[in-house]
């Protein structure tokens, strides 16, 4: 996924087809007077449609379309003919698209959550045909010379909003490491730089070795605050919300920084998980330490390991430069899929 590209937002107006009008016309026969009515009905508006689709990413297509319009129904012809029906709009959207009404409360349910490949929901319903006059003939009324018009087809202003489907997610304070790490582990291509904030977006990569296979999302650095939108982790912690095992690294340099403490960044982006949503703590979590490669006695390590074990941590080392200790975090990460899976 290119990080240029990334869009999780998007606000468009959805306008269902209306529906054609209904005609008045006779039939010409001899000795019969106008014939007969013959008007057929117009045809029905097509309608609005949203399908999830595995194999999109973003929100990109629609940052800058701001109306989807469906086809009309056409109007009805002679003897007795119904027009033709508006073609439906098939709107393909990523996986994880939730749809809301903008007129609706802010804290509102969001109309469709599209978790599911293939899945479909109808966001405007296109207008009925009009009654052309051959529906108005009765035995007392046997020339009728009107017909009605078609209906116009809905209107819905929405709001579209992301949230990625994956299976981990990638969690930790800028520059810890995710960007690295998500190389090392999948197909996936992120920008990687010494310097916090090198991701803006989330990235996401699929790990393939042997029978296992899942999805990992590089959720960009959190920091204190994010719950309450700084450094824009409010967009960034939604991300999380659907994976089902966080990965959180530990930038294992702080503990060559005097003025840094591993234990209180741990509890940071912990707390921050919190205050967005508490059951994002319930998650099956795995703490990594990472960049062990910077250390060649590894007394300093034992001592954080055996504190975060005493907080009931699953914990592991890993160097997402070299790769020490990969083959181990797929493994746990697989058998804590397959647990919940059971």
């Amino acid at each position: 996924m290119a990080t240029e590209s990334f869009i999780d937002e998007a606000t468009l107006v959805a306008i269902a087809g209306d529906g054609g009008n209904g005609i008045v016309a006779f039939r010409r026969e001899k000795f019969i007077e106008r014939g007969g009515p013959s008007g057929g009905d117009g045809g029905r508006g097509g309608n609005v449609i949203f399908i999830a689709d595995r194999n999109l990413a973003t929100l990109r297509d629609y940052r800058y379309r701001k109306e989807l319009r469906a086809e009309s129904g056409a109007k009805g012809g002679v003897s007795d003919r119904t027009g033709a029906g508006g073609d439906h709009l098939e709107v393909r959207v990523p996986m994880g698209t939730l749809l809301f009404d903008t007129a609706a409360p802010e804290d509102a349910e969001p109309l469709a959550d599209l978790a599911k490949d293939g899945q479909r929901f109808v966001a405007a319903l296109g207008g009925r045909g009009g009654q052309g006059n051959a529906r108005f003939a009765t035995s007392t009324r046997q020339a009728p010379d009107f017909a009605t018009s078609g209906k116009p087809g809905e209107k819905l202003r929405l709001r579209l909003s992301l949230k990625l489907i994956a299976d981990v997610g990638l969690v930790g304070l800028p520059n810890a490491g995710k960007s690295t790490l998500l190389r090392r582990l999948t197909r996936a291509r992120p920008r990687v730089a010494d310097y916090p904030f090198t991701t803006l977006v989330p990235n996401l990569g699929v790990v393939e070795s042997d029978e296992v296979r899942f999805v990992v999302a590089d959720i960009p650095g959190l920091i204190e605050g994010a719950s309450s939108g700084a450094g824009l982790g409010d967009r960034f912690l939604r991300h999380i919300e659907r994976t089902r095992v966080l990965v959180h690294l530990l930038d294992g340099a702080a503990l060559l920084d005097p003025s840094r403490d591993l234990l209180s960044e741990y509890e940071t982006i912990r707390g921050e998980l919190s205050a967005y949503n508490a059951s994002l703590l319930e998650r099956s979590e795995i703490v990594l330490l990472n960049k062990t490669d910077l250390f060649s006695d590894s007394a300093e390590l034992d001592a954080v390991e055996a504190e975060l074990r005493k907080r009931g941590c699953s914990v592991l080392r890993i160097s997402g430069a070299t790769g020490d200790g990969a083959l181990e975090l797929v493994q746990q990460i697989a058998l804590s899929l397959e647990e919940l899976d059971a």
